[in-house]
């Protein structure tokens, strides 16, 4: 079975169309810049929004990407997408796990395996832990347009 490597982040030069740009990621080899590829263009990025692709799909079919955040249809609990070590609730102290999971809070006493809650809940993504509110999006987007238009005017 073959393995999708995939990687997005935000686009540095933020427009509304292409915040979020997915591919390859690589590293500029003169410049020491991050750079995601996407077979195309090579776009600049923000390296602290880096999300790797977990390599799987929630029920409405949009890939899941490191960062997500999941929503637990039986309530309202929400939580993101890490990779890294991890217990679940139903492990010794000793045994550790690593891959891509679920953080769930820890007064929450669920199963954190990433499969496990796509798989077989059926939970979905809701957002990313980068992206921001409507509210924040119209504020920034007022801010760079004052701007544009002040320097415009100087």
């Amino acid at each position: 079975m073959k393995r999708e490597i995939l990687f997005k982040a935000k686009h540095i030069h933020v427009l509304p169309e292409n915040e979020w740009t997915e591919g390859k990621w690589v590293e500029g080899f003169l410049s020491g810049e991050d750079y995601i590829n996407d077979g195309t263009y090579e776009y600049m990025i923000d390296p602290d929004t880096i999300c790797q692709y977990t390599g799987l799909t929630d029920k409405k079919g949009r890939k899941i990407w490191e960062n997500d955040i999941i929503k637990y249809h039986y309530g309202d609990y929400y939580a993101p997408v890490k990779f890294g070590e991890y217990q679940s609730c139903f492990d010794s102290t000793t045994t550790c796990h690593v891959g891509f999971y679920v953080d769930w809070d820890e007064k929450r006493d669920f199963r954190k395996d990433l499969g496990y809650w796509i798989k077989m809940v059926d939970a979905e993504v809701v957002g990313n832990i980068h992206d921001k509110s409507e509210q924040q999006k119209d504020q920034r987007s007022t801010i760079i347009y004052r701007d544009f238009m002040k320097k415009g005017r100087e």
